[in-house]
Parts: C-alpha cells; structure tokens; sequence
C-alpha cells in the first residue's frame, strides 16, 4: 500500500486484550498510551473495541478514549455514558444453552449490562479470568436466572464443535472466539464492526477514514471492514491472513509503529 501518505484518518478503532493489553505484563505499553494521546491532540477518535463487558475496562479507565464498543458490538456506549446500541441474545437460545448444560458437560459465562455470573467454576473457567486479569464471577442459582438480559455469553467447548453446537443450540446468536477455550457468543449479525458503524454515523466520519487494531477471531469483522486493518504481530494466524498489515506485537510498541507506518503520527 504505497499511497498511505494521502490517507486521512479520522478514527482508530482498538482492541483491548493482546493488543491494547499485554498478556505477559497486564498493562498498556507506554508506547500505546503516547499515541492514544498524540491522535486525540490531532483530533483522531480513539474508541474501544473489545468483547469486555462495560465494568471490566477499570485497567483502561486512565486513558481518554473517544467512545467503547463492548460485547463485541453488542452494547455502544459514549465516553459520557450515553447507551448509543444494546442488543440482547435471543431468550431461547439462553434458555437452550442452559438446558443443554444441564445434560452436557458444558461450562457457561452469561455477561449482562451490570453483571457476569458463570455456570460453575472449573479450573478452566477460572483460568480464563486469571489469564484477563478479572475476578472470578459469582456462580448464578441455575433455577433463577434472568434469560431475557444476556448481552454475551462465553462457552467453553473447542472448535471443532463449535459451528454444530451454534446451529443446533443457539441458532439466532453468532460465535467468534480468540482462544481455543471458549467463544463469545453475541447476538446474530452483531460483531465490532456493527459497532463501528454506530460511531462512525455518531461522529460523522466515512468507513474510508477508519483504521483497527486486533488480534483474536472476533477482530475479523473490524479488520476486514475499516479501511486498514491491522492485526498484532502476537495475533492468530487467520487474522494476520485477511489484515491489510501485520504490526509488531503489543510488547514491541506495535500499535506506535503501525501509526507511523501509515503516516497517522
């Protein structure tokens, strides 16, 4: 791409974890947090977009951002608290996956506008919340819980059942994942670039100004949407396979030199 000195951005759209977020440090790199702050003094949008529920962004929280899309697109929100987009998985599939649960081995988050509960806390469930740096959500009461609210659920089940699990069991939702552990699952025809479709019309910028940074599976969507996409160099190979550029990864300032690759700093 040898014409991106005349591209002119006007948005960055950025995943949280493996590419805002160290897995081996937890922290941003101080190299990222510069140029969040060198694009907002140029006027460029910085906004979040992450598969993170709204309450679990506190390690971000001293950052100015412009904008989050959580829930993988599932639940917009401005900086000052404006609920721009919230869709709700369809009760049936909840109430599917619940039962199923009931008869399978099968390990459950459901992710809700205030809360998470999980189904149980197996080793790998809770390895999951160590690995993202978030406490253990309470297990919910199995005869109590609120199907009609769920924004996202993770399941725990491998690749290879996900795709007959989702038409069979939860048929109106769709599944992305960014670990072999488990996947997201968020309502049908919703992912981040649904998301940056709400922020883009909110701030009035064209999908010609826009560039995203991921690394997992339910980056795709965004990657392949904005005008560039760029996938970390620590993301998974089938992302790196459809971005218009592969950065270094999020321990050698990749978000920093992509920028500047690209003439937006």
């Amino acid at each position: 791409m040898n014409s991106h000195k005349k591209l002119t951005i006007k948005a960055v759209f950025l995943d949280v974890d493996g590419t805002l977020i160290s897995f081996k440090t937890n922290k941003i790199p101080e190299s990222a947090e510069k140029a969040i702050k060198s694009l907002r003094d140029k006027g460029v949008k910085v906004i979040v977009a992450t598969g993170r529920s709204i309450n679990s962004l506190d390690h971000i929280r001293h950052i100015t951002f412009d904008g989050f899309i959580t829930f993988n697109g599932g639940y917009c929100i401005t900086t000052n608290g404006k609920v721009m987009f919230k869709k709700y998985i369809n009760p049936a599939d909840i109430k599917n996956l619940v039962n199923y649960s009931q008869r399978f081995p099968l390990s459950y988050s459901l992710m809700y506008e205030d809360k998470v509960e999980i189904s149980d806390a197996t080793p790998e469930v809770v390895g999951m919340y160590s690995h993202v740096n978030i406490p253990v959500p309470p297990v919910h009461d199995k005869d109590n819980i609120d199907m009609e609210r769920v924004l996202q659920a993770n399941i725990f089940l491998g690749p290879e059942d996900e795709e007959k699990f989702m038409e069979t069991i939860m048929p109106h939702s769709i599944a992305s994942r960014w670990t072999p552990l488990f996947a997201d699952v968020n309502p049908g025809e919703i992912n981040k670039f649904t998301g940056i479709e709400h922020f883009c019309d909110h701030f009035g910028i064209d999908i010609s100004e826009t560039m995203s940074f991921g690394d997992g599976g339910n980056d795709i969507s965004m990657l392949k949407h904005t005008k560039i996409g760029v996938a970390m160099g620590n993301a998974n190979d089938n992302v790196k396979k459809i971005a218009d550029y592969v950065a270094k990864d999020v321990d050698n300032d990749g978000i920093e030199s992509a920028l500047i690759h690209f003439g937006v700093l």
